[in-house]
Parts: structure tokens; sequence; C-alpha cells
């Protein structure tokens, strides 16, 4: 079973979940990795849209949009 987190839920237990902090940590979102770049007050997630086009989030982003360590 997959884990998905959302607004800081995991759907199949209800704990927090917080993003990764280590620069370089991969994530998924809406089938598309996304790699934490920087650290500190400037760290960014980021990835590719449908079109190859670069895209960058926040942590706040990517908590609305709901990310999982695996791909799925």
């Amino acid at each position: 079973m997959e884990t998905t987190h959302r607004d800081g839920i995991v759907d199949d237990d209800a704990e927090t979940a917080e993003l990764p902090t280590t620069p370089c940590s991969v994530v998924w979102s809406g089938g598309h990795s996304f790699v934490l770049e920087g650290v500190g007050g400037r760290a960014r997630w980021a990835g590719v849209d449908d079109r190859g086009r670069a895209r960058f989030l926040t942590d706040a982003e990517l908590q609305r949009r709901g990310w999982s360590h695996n791909r799925g």
C-alpha cells in the first residue's frame, strides 16, 4: 500500500508527516519527482510539469498537492 501525505496527514494511519529536509531528497507528487534544492529559508522543490518545463514548489505547495516517498 502506498502512503500518500496530504496536508500533513498520512492517509493510512493519520500520523503527522513532514517533508524531508536533507538536500537532494526526492518525493513524488502528481506523477512527477521533485528534488529538494538549497537549505534553510531558500529551500525549494524542483521538478518538471507534463510538458517538461521546470516547476518549483515550496513546502506548503507540495503539502497542498499531496506527496509520497514512492512513485505512484
